[in-house]
């Protein structure tokens, strides 16, 4: 594994817990990336600096650090500009990363079908087209030799244009698929649609396989889904679609989360929203908040939502108590679960199941059966 330095600053905006948390997301992505985390760096700025990202003397002790511990890779919590990457590497000798490119190079790496190999490679092309002046050492040069004398074409402008035309492709081939995505949906008729949703590593794709009795693949690190896994549930007579999505993380790139928009389409097509919530977790209203936001993007109207917290297992029973009395008061429709241990699962069938059926009966009025408890 290569050996890895984390820097973050502790902007004050923020508080120093928020600080740690932030750092130690960047550290779980860093070990999901095969990465070994070494040593946090963080500095408390009001702003980054514009050429260094940390200040002089910081990035000096960063140096040092890196040539006496051997490090192979220093990674940054924020995204980096061409010329603090620049300056960065000058500094440092060793390979440097922000957070967008880790994150883009995990779903790299994740990515098993054609539709999200061809979102993350557009991705990666839009993020790094700003960034070519870094990428070469030869960019003062221009096409030469006879017959090609004159203004000629650096070859920065050259890089520049080809890339250009690969994300003109890559979006062209995205389009295409996209209407293959889109007829398959139409051809599910009119079945009740339900998607999981969440922050990333929540257990989604554990909770996906009980409920739907499949094998979805689940791990625990970030991103282990990339591919949204749509399965048919009958229950009583009744079917509905459950259709499990790439987890939500805080700053997502800009670039994956345009390029997925279009995997989130189940999300959006969906009539009932599962939110699942890692309730073990320090923060956890903030992972929920980060997920509300991007779905606020996607979405022009709310939906019918079920907020399940799962991980209970992982909480002291006089703290759960305080939880289950402070989120039963609010105005949602709550559960609390673990997938692990497959406790409060059949609440959460029975609250997602009535949901259905609602929706499927005053969709097909004809076809009520019966229903007995």
């Amino acid at each position: 594994m290569e050996k890895a330095v984390l820097v973050g600053i502790n902007y004050s905006s923020q508080t120093n817990a928020q600080t740690k948390e932030f750092l130690d997301e960047l550290a779980f992505l860093a070990l999901t990336s095969g990465a070994k985390m070494v040593k946090k760096f963080t500095q408390s700025l009001n702003v980054s600096n514009s050429k260094t990202f940390v200040g002089r003397g910081k990035l000096i002790e960063i140096e040092h650090f890196v040539k006496e511990n051997e490090i192979d890779l220093v990674i940054f919590d924020d995204d980096l500009t061409p010329s603090q990457l620049r300056n960065i590497e000058k500094q440092l000798c060793c390979k440097i990363l922000d957070r967008s490119n880790l994150i883009l190079d995990i779903f790299a790496s994740r990515a098993r079908t054609a539709h999200a190999k061809t979102q993350v490679e557009l991705a990666q092309y839009q993020y790094l087209l700003p960034r070519l002046t870094r990428m070469w050492t030869h960019l003062e040069r221009q096409k030469g030799g006879i017959g090609m004398r004159g203004p000629g074409e650096t070859q920065i402008e050259s890089d520049r244009r080809i890339i250009n035309q690969k994300i003109s492709n890559l979006k062209q081939k995205l389009t295409k698929i996209d209407k293959q995505k889109f007829a398959q949906r139409k051809n599910r008729g009119n079945m009740v649609k339900v998607a999981l949703v969440g922050y990333t590593n929540v257990g989604k794709s554990t909770l996906m396989n009980i409920i739907s009795k499949s094998k979805v693949f689940a791990e625990n690190k970030l991103f282990a889904t990339l591919d949204t896994t749509v399965r048919k549930i009958v229950v009583d007579q009744v079917p509905f679609l459950l259709s499990d999505t790439v987890g939500f993380i805080r700053k997502l790139p800009h670039q994956l989360v345009e390029s997925f928009k279009s995997t989130l389409d189940e999300v959006r097509d969906a009539e009932i929203l599962v939110h699942v919530v890692d309730l073990s977790h320090s923060v956890y209203q903030d992972q929920m908040n980060s997920v509300n936001e991007t779905l606020n993007e996607l979405m022009t109207e709310p939906k019918e939502t079920i907020l399940c917290f799962n991980k209970i297992d992982r909480i002291p029973k006089d703290e759960l108590k305080s939880l289950k009395e402070f989120w039963d008061n609010k105005e949602f429709n709550v559960v609390f679960i673990s997938a692990t241990e497959k406790s409060g699962i059949q609440n959460l069938k029975k609250e997602l199941f009535n949901k259905v059926k609602d929706i499927h009966y005053t969709r097909f009025p004809f076809n009520k059966t019966p229903v007995y408890y």
